[in-house]
């Protein structure tokens, strides 16, 4: 039987080869949000990888939105410039459509780099102003945002379009708005972080109000016949926190504004790890499962996945279009390669590494019968 998971998959205008999706996955390693030779290496070899869709990780589309003053941005010319040395690049050698995931940390943002400890920086120490839906710290080491006004909406929400703007003009293939993880749009939708009592705060319509604004703000900017899609945590896994029934109604909504896929992730949204038992392979597709069944809308699976049987099953099994690996990829950059063995499927190689393809010395791969 063919592999689902290597099956083409069309979004609007955009033909993907096959359902294996490059997450996207920060690196804390730019300039003032300009990526540089690390990008080129790390994106450039998933673009090669044999994946059907590759994400250039968390974008800021302001210099506040980063999460760290190592994190990507397309807020300036310098940026955009960056990105093109990257993506062209990856257009000249590598198969995988390019995917970009604009983003805002809001109160998250201003923090050390991970591998310096992660907290939140002070002024001395080279931190910035934080916004969010409220003045609520997102922890007791965080440093406190400014509670935006519409003003500072407004600036953000044509932050995101001018990004969008600049992705076009590199000419990506996919945008995904960053809703997920407790950054800004998900602290606009959690009544764990939105304790605002205007118009964008309270009950469930008004909290999904700006994010749906800033979602309709860029899909009037970006092009018809290429696909816009969302990350969202489908849950906050806390008591009173945002939930996946709400993420069913948010689901359905992004799809009326024109939305084309949900990236369904979990959590994020405060401190706590997900609960005990609930970080197992696949442990977040049932989310994507319920969403795509109950808003109708497609979507990409994700959480500890690696092994290959389990994300064609995924695919095949009607629960997600689409299955985004991060840590397994990192681990294991051929992974959509060695997927495709196992499945008895065809993954793009480069002209380049050609010979390294199985039916070019059979003899050391009896996976797959080659009589």
């Amino acid at each position: 039987m063919p592999s689902h998971l290597f099956s083409p998959l069309a979004l609007r205008g955009v033909e993907i080869s096959n359902r294996v999706v490059v997450a996207p996955m920060c690196q804390y390693s730019a300039e003032d949000g300009t990526p540089n030779d690390w990008h080129l290496m790390h994106l450039g070899g998933f673009a090669l990888s044999g994946a059907g869709l590759m994400f250039i990780e968390a974008t800021a589309v302001e210099a506040a939105g980063r999460i760290t003053p190592g994190c990507t941005g397309l807020y300036s010319d310098g940026n955009e410039q960056g990105f093109g040395r990257v993506v062209e690049f990856c257009r000249k050698h590598g198969s995988a459509k390019i995917g970009i995931q604009l983003a805002h940390a809001g109160r998250k943002a201003s923090c050390a780099l991970p591998w310096d400890g992660g907290l939140g920086l002070s002024e001395t120490e080279g931190g910035w102003q934080t916004f969010g839906p409220s003045d609520t710290a997102f922890a007791d080491t965080s440093p406190v945002p400014k509670a935006m006004n519409q003003g500072d909406m407004d600036r953000v929400r044509d932050a995101f379009v001018e990004a969008s703007e600049r992705s076009l003009r590199l000419d990506i293939d996919v945008l995904e708005l960053h809703s997920a993880h407790g950054y800004l749009l998900h602290e606009f939708l959690s009544p764990l972080s939105n304790q605002r009592g205007d118009e964008y705060g309270g009950d469930l319509e008004n909290r999904m109000r700006y994010p749906l604004e800033v979602f309709s703000a860029i899909r009037a900017a970006w092009p018809e016949n290429r696909p816009l899609g969302v990350r969202i945590s489908s849950t906050d896994w806390r008591d009173g926190g945002w939930t996946i029934e709400d993420s069913v109604i948010y689901s359905r909504r992004l799809k009326d504004l024109g939305c084309d896929f949900i990236d369904a992730s979990g959590g994020g949204n405060t401190p706590d790890r997900p609960p005990v038992g609930t970080s197992g392979e696949g442990y977040q597709v049932g989310f994507a499962e319920q969403i795509k069944k109950e808003a109708e809308i497609p979507t990409i699976a994700v959480g500890m996945i690696r092994d290959p049987h389990f994300a064609e099953n995924v695919v095949a099994s009607g629960q997600a279009d689409m299955v985004a690996l991060a840590r397994g990829l990192l681990y294991d950059p051929r992974w959509a390669w060695h997927a495709a063995e196992e499945l008895g499927a065809d993954a793009p190689y480069p002209k380049q590494y050609i010979r390294a393809h199985p039916e070019n010395w059979p003899k050391a791969f009896p996976i797959r019968n080659r009589a």
